[in-house]
């Protein structure tokens, strides 16, 4: 399993270890629907962690998890991907790219603008362009078994080849 070390001002939650149980959470898809991870229960979950809809490495990473989901079906699990964007820009996301899995929209909120969920599993990090510091979602996916509980945490993804590396985790470790 990756690692990360951040050097952010850290007040921010650390990524969650595998072993651990993975945090609930309660956030709204494309057409306003809640969705909760308790209702997955019975599966595996892919969740991933990117930073916005419709940038580069964001398109290519979702386009490859659109491209191999029925092979994600097939291993029982199922794709969520998290970003602070609202439900219309994932509408639009999803329109533009024909993309057949659900986003979720955890937007900013409160004093300090912080996406609840993104916080909770610890990819609200301090990142840094070009000399500026902002804070920001670091590209993080976990797997969490049928039972809510993280089993792998990929960090630093490369969105070109994520789903691949994905697929052949979940084969490798296949249940």
């Amino acid at each position: 399993m990756a690692t990360t070390s951040s050097s952010s001002i850290d007040e921010s939650p650390k990524l969650i270890e595998p072993g651990k149980r993975a945090p609930a959470f309660n956030l709204p898809d494309h057409t306003g629907k809640k969705h909760r991870l308790s209702q997955y229960k019975g599966k595996s979950v892919i969740l991933y962690f990117y930073p916005k809809d419709d940038t580069s490495g964001c398109t290519t990473e979702a386009c490859n998890f659109r491209d191999q989901l029925p092979k994600f079906k097939t291993s029982n699990a199922v794709v969520l991907g998290i970003s602070p964007d609202n439900p219309k820009k994932h509408q639009m996301f999803i329109d533009k790219y024909n993309l057949n899995f659900t986003l979720l929209a955890d937007e900013k909120q409160g004093e300090d603008q912080t996406p609840t969920t993104c916080a909770k599993y610890g990819v609200w990090q301090q990142k840094s362009m070009y000399g500026r510091k902002y804070m920001g979602v670091a590209r993080t996916t976990y797997i969490i078994n049928p039972q809510g509980k993280i089993i792998h945490r990929f960090d630093k993804v490369k969105p070109a080849n994520h789903a691949d590396e994905v697929l052949n985790w979940l084969h490798e470790n296949a249940q």
